[in-house]
C-alpha cells in the first residue's frame, strides 16, 4: 500500500488511498455488494504543472541557499585553531545533517515534475538519508540548548571539562539513534502512480503486518523524537536560561536572548506546521476525522506546502546558530583574512620568483 508519511514522500504526487477494509457482504455472495462511498480511493493525479513548477523552484532554492550556507560553517569550525566547544562540535554535526538533508533535495525536486525516475535502489537509499538527516538535525538542535544552558546557569571549570570529554561520544550516539530511527524508510519503494500511466512514484509500501499500524508507530516516532522531545527540551533549557540572563547585567545578555528567542521561534515556525498536518493525515486515514475527496487532496497539498516549510529550517541553521553569533562572525573574518594574506604572500613569492627568472634570462618585455 501506498503511504505518503516519510518526510519527503509527499513531495512527489497526490498518492492514492487505499484501506484494508472495504463494505463487503459474507452471505455467501446472495446479497447485492454496495461499496461504502467513503472508503473509495480518491482520483490519482499529479499536481497541476504551474504547482509542481512552483514547488520545484521553491526546493532549489532551498538547496542553494542551505548547501553552500552549511558548507562555509563546517569550513570555520573545522579550521579553527582552537579547541572546539561542545556546542561548536554539535554544530559542526549539525552542518552535516542538514548539509546531507539538503543534497537529497535536487532528486526530489525532479521527482515533483516527472516522476521518480531514479529507480528503487536510489528510493530506498534517499529516503534512508532524508530520515537520518531529519531526526539527527533535529536531537542535534537540543544538544546545543542542553550545552548552553550548562554553559550559563551551571558553569564551572569541572562541567566544561566533563562536556568537552562527552560531547564527541554524544555526537556518536545522536548519528546512531537517527539512523536506527530511520529504518522504516527502508519500506519506500518505487511504484507506479497508478495502473493507466508509467509514471512512478517514490512511497512507502508496508506489505508486513498491518499497514495502519506501521503508519502510527513509523508517525508517532517521527512526533516524538523529531518534534515534540527535541521542543520540550529546547523550551525548557532556554527557559530557565533566559531566567539567568534576566538576573544578569551587560549588553552580551540582551544578544543571547535574542539569538535564543530567534532559534525557538523559527524551530516552531518551521515544523510545527508539518507536524500539525501530519496528525490531521493520520487521524483521516484513520476515520477518526469524516473526509471527502476534496479534504483529502486539500490535505495533501498542505503537506507538499508544509514539508518545504521544514526543509527550510536546513538553511535558516546556519544563519541562527553562526552568522547571528559574534564570536563565529570573528572566527570567520580572522580565517578570510589569514588566507588572503597567504594568498598575497604565495602571489608575491611567484612575482618575485618570475623576474628574476626573465632578468636571468635577458627577456625583455
Amino acid at each position: 500500500m501506498a503511504e505518503g508519511g516519510s518526510v519527503f514522500s509527499s513531495l512527489s504526487f497526490y498518492f492514492e488511498d487505499l484501506y484494508e477494509e472495504l463494505n463487503v457482504t459474507t452471505d455467501f455472495n446472495l446479497t447485492t455488494y454496495s461499496p461504502d462511498p467513503r472508503k473509495s480511493p480518491c482520483p490519482v493525479k499529479m499536481l497541476e504543472p504551474n504547482a509542481a513548477l512552483s514547488l520545484c523552484c521553491i526546493l532549489i532554492l532551498i538547496f542553494l541557499l542551505a548547501v553552500p550556507g552549511n558548507l562555509l560553517v563546517g569550513w570555520v569550525i573545522s579550521t579553527s585553531r582552537q579547541a572546539l566547544t561542545p556546542s561548536e562540535v554539535y554544530l559542526f554535526h549539525l552542518t552535516i545533517a542538514d548539509g546531507l538533508l539538503a543534497l537529497t533535495i535536487p532528486f526530489w525536486a525532479v521527482a515533483v515534475v516527472r516522476g521518480w525516475i531514479f529507480g528503487d535502489f536510489m528510493c530506498k537509499f534517499l529516503s534512508l538519508i532524508v530520515e537520518a538527516n531529519f531526526y539527527t538535525s533535529i536531537i542535534f538542535l537540543a544538544c546545543i540548548s542542553i550545552d548552553r544552558y550548562l554553559v550559563i546557569v551551571r558553569a564551572s571549570d569541572s562541567v566544561k571539562s566533563r562536556q568537552r570529554m562527552c560531547s564527541r561520544v554524544l555526537c556518536a550516539g545522536v548519528w546512531a539513534l537517527g539512523w536506527a530511527l530511520s529504518l522504516p524508510a527502508l519500506f519506500n519503494d518505487a511504484t507506479k502512480l497508478n495502473n493507466n500511466t508509467d509514471i512512478m512514484i517514490c512511497s512507502e509500501t508496508f506489505d508486513i503486518g498491518s499497514a495502519t499500524s506501521w503508519r502510527l508507530a513509523t508517525r508517532g516516532l517521527r512526533h516524538i523524537f523529531g518534534f515534540l522531545l527535541p521542543l520540550c527540551i529546547m523550551m525548557v533549557c532556554y527557559s530557565i536560561t533566559i531566567a539567568r540572563l534576566l538576573r544578569t547585567r551587560g549588553f552580551q545578555k540582551h544578544r543571547a536572548m535574542r539569538v535564543i528567542s530567534a532559534v525557538v521561534i523559527a524551530f516552531v515556525l518551521c515544523w510545527t506546521p508539518y507536524h500539525v498536518t501530519m496528525i490531521v493525515d493520520t487521524l483521516i486515514r484513520g476515520d477518526v476525522i469524516p473526509y471527502g475527496c476534496a479534504m483529502r487532496m486539500s490535505v495533501n497539498l498542505a503537506l507538499f506546502t508544509t514539508n518545504s516549510l521544514g526543509l527550510l529550517h536546513s538553511s535558516i541553521n546556519p544563519v541562527l546558530y553562526a552568522f547571528v553569533g559574534e564570536k563565529f562572525r570573528k572566527k570567520m573574518m580572522q580565517l578570510f583574512q589569514r588566507k588572503f594574506r597567504q594568498e598575497r604572500l604565495s602571489g608575491s613569492r611567484f612575482s618575485r620568483s618570475t623576474s628574476q627568472t626573465s632578468e636571468g634570462s635577458g627577456t625583455v618585455f
